[in-house]
């Protein structure tokens, strides 16, 4: 892992202004100089997740470096934003220094909320990293609680995908099902697909099966796909036509979004840190309690929201 880096880090020649999440390389630190910033839930040492993390480690090793911040008031010491779980497997199992990766700025209230859990690409590149270093699938799919057929289909993921669609899809929770489909179709189309996916976000495999539906066949790898001229199991012609033109509009749409996307989210960032603040004051409390008792449970809600931005569910990995 020691040579394992932020997929966010500036490459060598980048802008030096812009300012880094992380450092640019991990470092080995002792177990022993980490301070966890949240104690683990009562009974979460005999979960089955937990039993996962520790065999998973044991087979094939950590494959997501903890993330920690020094304590600038105790030099040598870190306090862990995340991997609290991990952390605990690796005492377990008396493994003394992780390497990890530190953060340049406190992030402990948000890091958790905004890191997307070991994506399916993700999840193949580790896959991939065990197959490689000798780790027999039969070992990977006890270690991950899969079936021996699962771990060979991740290893297999991104036979037929271009790289630049990959990398648009790296850090989203799309399913395998998905990627078969992008397969049926040429570099260009899939990497149009895959903007598409992330700009409307939605991975499904029916959004996946309509954008195949639409491309045209000088598209597709395979050529010419049944249903074209309008059997029982495909779209019509005219089906076809109509997805075609929706499709466009979907992408005018898309990009008037994204023209105002970013100040509106601000905005109600803002407004809900206002409501909080609003909130945090116990007349003011009160007085709604009594007043407008309708508006506090909706106040409530909105300070409570944890992100403007959808969250994504979690994919199979270690914590």
């Amino acid at each position: 892992m020691a040579d394992w880096q932020p997929e966010h880090a500036i490459e060598p020649g980048g802008d030096p202004h812009v300012h880094l999440a992380f450092e640019r390389q991990t470092i080995t630190i002792a177990i022993s100089a980490l301070v966890p910033l949240k104690s683990l839930r009562e009974g979460v040492r005999e979960s089955k997740k937990y039993a996962q993390i520790v065999s998973s480690i044991e087979a094939i090793g950590l494959v997501e470096a903890p993330v920690v911040i020094a304590d600038t008031q105790h030099p040598g010491q870190y306090f862990l934003l995340d991997g609290h779980l991990r952390i605990e497997a690796l005492k377990q199992l008396g493994t003394e220094t992780v390497d990890c990766l530190v953060a340049t700025d406190d992030e402990t209230y948000t890091y958790n909320k905004r890191v997307n859990r070991l994506p399916p690409v993700q999840e193949h590149r580790m896959i991939a990293r065990a197959v490689e270093r000798g780790v027999a699938p039969a070992v990977i799919a006890e270690a991950l609680g899969l079936e021996v057929g699962s771990v060979h289909r991740k290893f297999r993921l991104l036979d037929g995908i271009c790289p630049e669609a990959v990398d648009i899809l790296k850090d989203t929770t799309c399913p395998m099902n998905v990627f078969e489909v992008l397969r049926r179709m040429s570099t260009m189309r899939q990497i149009e697909a895959a903007d598409l996916m992330v700009g409307q976000n939605n991975f499904s495999l029916m959004f996946a099966k309509a954008l195949l539906a639409a491309t045209p066949d000088d598209q597709l790898v395979k050529q010419p796909r049944k249903g074209r001229k309008g059997d029982a199991n495909g779209p019509t012609t005219q089906q076809i036509a109509r997805m075609e033109r929706e499709l466009a509009a979907l992408q005018t749409q898309v990009k008037s979004v994204e023209d105002s996307y970013g100040i509106d989210n601000l905005h109600l960032t803002v407004a809900r840190g206002y409501i909080a603040k609003l909130l945090g004051n116990a007349l003011i409390v009160r007085w709604l309690s009594q007043n407008r008792h309708e508006y506090l449970g909706e106040f409530q809600r909105i300070a409570e929201i944890e992100t403007i931005a959808p969250v994504s569910p979690p994919a199979l990995g270690q914590e």
